[in-house]
């Protein structure tokens, strides 16, 4: 079952790594920052980065969250497994879904989409994104992102990913 880990916003995939050293690997199933793929304009033009989908969270696979949560508080770097009333909370199949639908294992990034303005309507014509432009909340065509509106661990969070409008067609 797949938890959410806070971790210190900046630090992801540094605690990540940290987790995947301390913990037993019989314990952990995966470690993972789930990751997308954005664009920033740079003094020569556009650049591709990666930066974490969900700041100050890392995602584990395990089956025993609460032997897990006895090692985090061993780590030297805050983290802490996400629980309500002292239980720890999986993600549910539709959350755990939804990331295995933008992503693989071995490859945690949502890669940029692009799109094309036909009569005013977006239309995503490759990425991840394709076919998902129900999920799309609004874009911001200046900063090449859209952003998506999901439900995480109970709370409607918005997360902007990589879209790119490559051309206006009249």
């Amino acid at each position: 079952m797949w938890y959410v880990v806070q971790v210190a916003t900046g630090r992801e995939q540094a605690a990540c790594g940290l987790i995947g050293e301390r913990v037993d690997s019989a314990l952990l199933k995966e470690c993972f920052v789930p990751r997308r793929t954005v664009a920033y304009k740079e003094a020569d033009g556009w650049k591709t980065v990666e930066e974490p989908l969900f700041p100050g969270y890392v995602i584990v696979d395990t089956g025993q969250p609460k032997r897990l949560h006895g090692h985090l508080l061993a780590l030297p770097d805050f983290a802490r497994l996400l629980d309500v009333d002292g239980e720890f909370l999986p993600l549910d199949d539709e959350e755990v879904a939804w990331i295995d639908a933008f992503t693989h294992r071995g490859h945690r990034v949502v890669d940029m989409s692009r799109a094309v303005v036909e009569g005013g309507i977006v239309r995503i014509v490759s990425g991840p994104l394709v076919g998902k432009e129900a999920q799309v909340k609004r874009i911001n065509r200046r900063k090449r992102t859209a952003v998506l509106e999901l439900r995480i661990l109970g709370r409607d969070v918005e997360v902007p990913m990589g879209l790119e409008v490559v051309r206006r067609q009249r």
